[in-house]
């Protein structure tokens, strides 16, 4: 008799089959969003980060709008490599290597320890750095330039004009593209001599008479090695500088193509 009332349960039992297979699958959805979240985190921590540029200090090598993808490994790994740099961690970085002369790099301002930056990697410690006639000296030696054409921008009123480029070398032989709004006479065209501290760097935008750096000690400074977050590498995405990357149906007229995966040096 028991045998023969189990059919009469057989609703219940694959009811309640039908019930955990449910809960598997939310617990599997779970799992998947989980792990996502682990690698995203993982990856943007230790290997790679995206930034945005918002303002022109490093025109004509970057520009408004440009989506550039830094490697967090270049430098090896201190607490502003972790998102929201938690103050619990210890000072210091691990790997650590040192920048080089040249590089572009996004750091977090000494003055908050928080806000992103990025310029160019232009003193080292112990170097001596000063602008004098628009002309960059490093360690009382003048950077070689040369013409390089110009680049359109809108002066102050909104009008067309064309700025000249110059190509600079380093000591190290990189070479990069500066601009020069003003001339040879920008604000910090003339400054006193800086003497980099240990440990720290001098950066400094492209676009040199519209660049905050290191040349206003107050507001930015020599920048210590563990603010370094990564080295800029690659631009994977840019959109005109007054429109809004989210307006993809605007992509064909927007979106900078000449510029995508491009190298940034």
């Amino acid at each position: 008799m028991s045998v023969a009332s189990e059919p009469n349960k057989t609703p219940d039992s694959s009811g309640a089959a039908k019930k955990t297979s449910k809960d598997g699958g939310i617990g599997e959805l779970v799992k998947i969003i989980v792990h996502a979240f682990v690698i995203a985190a993982v990856v943007r921590t230790l290997l790679f980060q995206p930034f945005n540029i918002p303002s022109g200090s490093l025109i004509p090598t970057l520009l408004v709008g440009d989506y550039v993808m830094v490697s967090k490994y270049s430098y090896g790994w201190s607490r502003f490599s972790v998102p929201f740099s938690p103050s619990f961690l210890p000072s210091g970085r691990l790997w650590g290597t040192p920048p080089k002369r040249g590089d572009i790099a996004v750091f977090k301002l000494p003055k908050d320890n928080s806000t992103d930056f990025i310029k160019r990697v232009i003193g080292l410690p112990g170097d001596h750095i000063q602008m004098k006639g628009g002309r960059l000296f490093i360690n009382g030696v003048m950077a070689p330039r040369e013409p390089a054409g110009t680049f359109p921008m809108k002066d102050s009123f909104g009008r067309d004009i064309q700025v000249p480029l110059y190509t600079e070398t380093l000591p190290n032989g990189v070479k990069h593209v500066v601009m020069e709004i003003n001339g040879d006479n920008g604000y910090y065209d003339n400054t006193d001599e800086y003497v980099v501290p240990p440990d720290h760097y001098f950066m400094m935008g492209d676009n040199r008479d519209n660049s905050d750096d290191s040349r206003d000690l107050n507001e930015v400074g020599y920048v210590p090695f563990d603010n370094f977050v990564g080295k800029g590498q690659i631009i994977f995405f840019s959109v005109s500088d007054d429109e809004s990357p989210l307006k993809f149906w605007l992509w064909p007229w927007t979106v900078r193509l000449n510029r995508l995966m491009s190298f940034i040096h």
